[in-house]
């Protein structure tokens, strides 16, 4: 018996079920899921380049007989469901598994989203374990219920499940070896001819999913009192369970296809049926759909973010015990930019020059907060290279605000690339920064194409950013130290001035990757207490309560100086190993 969080227990099943392959995109909550994967014996992991190609290197791995894992955050599966929905036609070969990790609440996301809804759109069968352990079962089975059905598989968790450690039992490994690979153009090329008779199969899969759920063994009834029924599954079942112990429950371990018989033999054994989830209708809509009546709770639960016993109870008006009260003089601690981070100077200075910046998935996401308050727009992965065409394209002809796209060195060969081939090939202008920081730093410190660092740590290759930049088209292309706020302010400002496209590639390693502090400076008697270093935000620049004068903590500076260089009174300053401060440089 160990611990393991979900995300350990679904990579420990998969690799007892004999996977070889595993394929993902890091994204949280997902992303420890194939680092632990990666560890185990026999097996090749890698990140590929965005989701999309995750599922289709897996398809084709599982097309040549291999059992492989897939894993991404719920807004990831919205990339990959191009393959997804066509390798429900396909079929598998060896077993294929997808964890498709949601995250209401919104720890770590910019939408919360309900995978439960591309299980049933595209008629894969859904897996959903509570805990640890039923993630390492429903892991290792899927791979038989994967074959058995020639379809792939999804296990859904939620940050509570992926995130949380539970007692398992890990086994040992069962080999698998790979299925004889027949060519059979019939089953994997989709073209109408062959598509049209594998819609036929996916149609009989389907009835035969729907009867293999009314006995499926992954759905329980826990029975206690018949007054009051729920229906749940994954981490809501925990909620319920503690919050409503004389409830009888249907905790669903399959989500998708739904058991109707039992459902409605079970709403038949209680007096009111509720159904619980988590920022959605997914299964209170499908259960209603089965004809069963679902009443409504006392007190309406939140429809948005991650449940918990309290507010369980709170919708059924049940008191809440007695606990102390949250202080009220506990600080916020708003997230930030580390101290140090290269992007920091970069949005003081799109700030400075008031560009509408539309921004990224990833740490710089943090540029949109005071004091920086640097962006404008973040949607979605690759979306500020296409929405600042966008901006271009709507003010052409108008004088306006210089239009600047930011966007990650992993998140721009996600899909940044391809918006910037797009933008090119309509000859779009404006600017695009690529804050190349050597790594995926939000996620963890994963590697990309562009540092060249593969999950396994195999020999790879190294992509010259610059020189793909170049290779589609953009002539403009330029490499700025992005600590040296001099140089980034001349950068931004010939770029604006530039009617081409201009790429601007700032490139500095992530402070938690380099983690090389320097000497930490210092605030001497010349301090006017002016708050210009204050506006770049840095956790470890403060103010003298009493005087207003600007305070660096030592314990978190890293000796960066960017803060020095803004400083008009040369009065942050660097100790030297002797003591003796050091000048500062450029200022406003």
């Amino acid at each position: 018996m160990e611990l393991m969080s979900g995300n350990e227990a679904i990579a420990q099943g998969a690799w007892e079920a004999g996977a070889r392959i595993g394929t993902a995109y890091p994204g949280t909550p997902s992303t420890e899921t194939m680092e632990a994967f990666a560890k185990k014996d026999g097996v090749y992991a890698e990140w590929c380049v965005n989701e999309k190609v995750t599922v289709e290197v897996a398809v084709g791995a599982s097309a040549a007989g291999a059992r492989v894992l897939s894993t991404m955050k719920h807004v990831g599966v919205n990339v990959a469901a191009d393959p997804l929905f066509t390798a429900a036609y396909t079929g598998v070969g060896g077993g294929f598994v997808i964890l498709a990790a949601d995250d209401p609440g919104m720890y770590s996301s910019q939408n919360e989203q309900d995978s439960h809804f591309y299980a049933r759109a595209a008629h894969i069968p859904m897996l959903e374990p509570a805990d640890s352990a039923e993630a390492l079962r429903f892991a290792r089975e899927a791979y038989e219920l994967s074959e058995r059905f020639d379809v792939p598989v999804l296990i859904r968790s939620t940050v509570r499940v992926s995130h949380t450690k539970t007692p398992v039992e890990p086994g040992g490994r069962v080999e698998a070896p790979p299925k004889p690979y027949e060519s059979d153009p019939a089953k994997w090329v989709m073209m109408p001819a062959f598509a049209k008779p594998r819609r036929k199969a996916q149609l009989a899969r389907i009835d035969a999913l729907r009867a293999w759920a009314e006995d499926c063994p992954y759905n329980e009834v826990v029975r206690r009192g018949g007054a009051v029924g729920v229906v749940c599954a994954g981490a809501a079942f925990q909620h319920v369970a503690e919050a409503l112990p004389e409830a009888s429950v249907f905790k669903l371990g399959c989500t998708w296809p739904l058991p109707a018989e039992a459902l409605r033999a079970f709403a038949a054994s209680v007096e009111s049926l509720y159904v619980v989830e988590e920022a959605s209708e997914y299964l209170s809509e499908s259960v209603r759909a089965l004809g069963v009546e679902v009443s409504a709770f006392p007190h309406p639960l939140p429809r948005d973010g991650e449940l918990s016993p309290g507010l369980v109870r709170a919708a059924f008006g049940i008191e809440e015990p007695a606990c102390l009260p949250m202080p009220d003089d506990v600080p916020g601690r708003p997230p930030a930019l580390c101290a140090g981070c290269p992007h920091r100077l970069v949005f003081k200075e799109l700030s400075r020059m008031k560009a509408v910046v539309t921004g990224d998935i990833g740490c710089y996401t943090l540029g949109a907060l005071p004091p920086l308050s640097a962006m404008d727009a973040c949607v979605d992965m690759g979306a500020s290279v296409s929405m600042s065409h966008g901006f271009e394209l709507a003010w052409a002809g108008a004088e306006h605000r210089p239009v600047v796209g930011v966007i990650g060195d992993s998140t721009f060969a996600h899909s940044g690339l391809s918006a910037l081939i797009s933008t090119v090939y309509n000859k779009g202008g404006g600017t695009v920064c690529v804050l190349d920081n050597r790594t995926t730093a939000m996620t963890g410190r994963q590697g990309n194409p562009f540092n060249g660092e593969t999950l396994q740590k195999r020999p790879s290759r190294e992509l010259d950013l610059e020189g793909v930049v170049r290779a589609v088209g953009v002539e403009d292309v330029r490499t700025v130290d992005p600590n040296d706020a001099r140089a980034v302010r001349r950068a931004l400002k010939e770029a604006a001035a530039n009617p081409e496209l201009t790429v601007i590639v700032f490139r500095s390693p992530c402070v938690l990757i380099d983690r090389r502090r320097d000497a930490p400076y210092v605030v001497t008697d010349g301090c006017t207490a002016c708050g210009v270093c204050s506006t770049l935000g840095c956790p470890a620049v403060a103010k003298e309560p009493a005087s207003n004068r600007a305070l660096i903590d030592a314990a978190q500076c890293v000796g960066c100086g960017q803060c020095a260089q803004y400083c008009a009174y040369r009065a942050i300053v660097q100790r030297g190993s002797e003591g003796s401060p050091l000048e500062g440089g450029f200022h406003e």
